[in-house]
């Protein structure tokens, strides 16, 4: 005898246990398994995206796999060539056996609702699994780990929810040349109409919007160099170039898009949001970042700070300088910007920072991290639709070479990093290795031989001074070449360089 409930229980009542059974629709699964049976014509039109593991019913997942493997081997897939399959089957033979299958068939009326039943089974198929991932969340939060923070939860989850919006999409797939090629005649449009002329989001440096026809959307743009070469201050440079010149517009579906400039979003994992601020409000204003970081500033700096600052504020661009940030942080904050503000355009300071999916110390082959980064941020570009501009340490056999000029063996780590990129760009400052070189009288060398030497490099160091080479070693959509640029270390700020009277060396790759 079972004993009564605790007096202070309330009793449950029939109608108070309800049981909510996962989505399926066994009726909708037939018909299609039905109607390819028929003709197997049927199949091709949902083969792209529905798998046997989309199927809520197990045996219908076996006969979906059969059918698979015998449509594939160019053999036809109906009740009589599968039957053999089934004969021992026990779970087939428990809803009656080989037969089960000629019903199925026997039951289709018309395959012209094949596709339909398809994407049916595919949407509930989808259902299922958030109800998988939901609970998955409510337990991993119930289970307290201090080795795990929320937030890297908060990612995990944000990351099966991707993965799961992503993989088996019915609506992806081939699209006529036509289509495509309306694509690129309205970008071509597009790029007429804007004042820089760039079918990309326009950088501000003429000559390198020249080469590249501005950052391109989906483009992974790797900018790399030594320290001190000025990636970051370039890379400010380019964001705040892009940001100052954003003017919104309406696409013909309503949203709101770029017609020139772009909303940028810049991960700043090596400097905090205040010393970029910095940088900018030096570049802009003239004041040397140095004197600002000292305090050495006259009340006519703060004038210009005053007048800089009026530019400043307008400007869309959005800076986060979370640390050690993962790649799936990165993604999760990228999309959410790109919901709230809009964004146009990314920028990561710098690669080498990025965490990867592991979780710690346990991630700890380098390289095989830094190819998941890499391919991260390819992906991203291309699911947000913009351009990707991330810094990229080099390696220290640079400075082993008489010419330092860096080359594509030189990236840091690995080599998924010039693999991923559509546009490698190395930064290259003559100027900072000649100063730190001046020549020495040697002990046995003459005063005349000295004194030609030591002329020799001053001359190359006034030809240098204050210029910044761009190397462009890799871009998929035009030729390689080299660009200079005026530089002001300063104010760590670039600018066109215009060429009077000192010209700078041109130097083929």
């Amino acid at each position: 005898m079972v004993d009564a409930a605790p007096s202070n229980v309330t009793p449950l009542r029939d109608s108070d246990a309800i049981y909510r059974s996962p989505p399926q629709n066994i009726e909708a699964e037939q018909a299609l398994l039905g109607a390819i049976l028929v003709n197997n014509e049927a199949y091709r039109r949902v083969a792209e995206f529905l798998q046997p593991e989309h199927f809520a019913e197990p045996v219908h997942q076996r006969i979906f796999g059969a059918i698979r493997t015998l449509i594939e081997r160019a053999q036809i897939a109906n009740p009589v060539t599968l039957k053999n399959m089934f004969d021992q089957d026990d779970a087939l033979t428990e809803i009656g056996g080989a037969q089960y299958l000629a019903r199925l068939a026997a039951s289709v009326v018309t395959i012209i609702n094949a596709v339909d039943y398809g994407r049916q089974i595919y949407d509930l198929h989808l259902r299922r699994q958030l109800i998988v991932i939901g609970e998955d969340v409510v337990n991993d939060a119930y289970a307290y780990d201090l080795e795990r923070e929320a937030q890297s939860q908060i990612e995990a989850a944000e990351k099966k929810l991707f993965d799961l919006a992503t993989l088996g999409q019915y609506e992806s797939g081939f699209q006529p040349f036509n289509h495509a090629l309306k694509d690129a005649i309205d970008a071509a449009e597009a790029a007429f109409q804007k004042s820089g002329k760039t079918i990309g989001v326009a950088t501000g440096f003429a000559d390198l919007d020249k080469n590249l026809g501005g950052l391109h959307p989906s483009d992974l743009v790797v900018l790399a160099g030594r320290p001190s070469m000025g990636k970051t201050a370039l890379a400010t440079n380019i964001a705040f170039n892009a940001a100052r010149v954003y003017r919104a517009g309406k696409a013909a579906d309503g949203r709101t898009v770029a017609e020139d400039g772009a909303v940028v979003g810049f991960f700043s994992l090596e400097m905090s949001a205040e010393q970029l601020a910095t940088r900018v409000l030096s570049e802009q204003s003239g004041v040397s970042s140095d004197r600002i970081r000292r305090g050495e500033v006259s009340g006519a700096d703060f004038d210009k700070f005053v007048r800089a600052s009026l530019d400043l504020a307008e400007v869309p661009l959005y800076i986060d300088d979370t640390p050690a940030l993962s790649i799936s942080g990165l993604r999760t904050r990228a999309r959410r910007l790109q919901r709230t503000h809009g964004l146009h355009m990314i920028v990561i300071d710098y690669l080498q920072l990025l965490r990867g999916s592991g979780d710690g110390p346990g991630n700890d082959n380098r390289v095989q991290e830094v190819s998941e980064i890499t391919r991260g941020l390819k992906a991203l570009a291309k699911e947000l639709n913009v351009p990707v501009l991330a810094l990229s340490q080099l390696s220290r056999q640079v400075e082993s070479r008489e010419d330092k000029r860096p080359m594509l063996s030189d990236l840091r780590e690995s080599g998924s990093i010039e693999q991923d990129a559509d546009v490698v760009i190395f930064i290259f400052r003559e100027e900072y290795y000649l100063s730190r070189g001046q020549p020495s009288q040697r002990p046995d060398e003459a005063n005349d031989k000295f004194n030609e030497r030591y002329e020799r490099w001053h001359k190359r160091l006034e030809e240098v001074h204050d210029t910044a080479e761009l190397l462009i070693a890799k871009q998929r959509h035009g030729p390689i070449n080299n660009i200079t640029l005026r530089f002001d270390s300063n104010t760590t700020r670039f600018d066109n360089y215009v060429r009077g009277d000192r010209h700078a060396e041109e130097r083929p790759f």
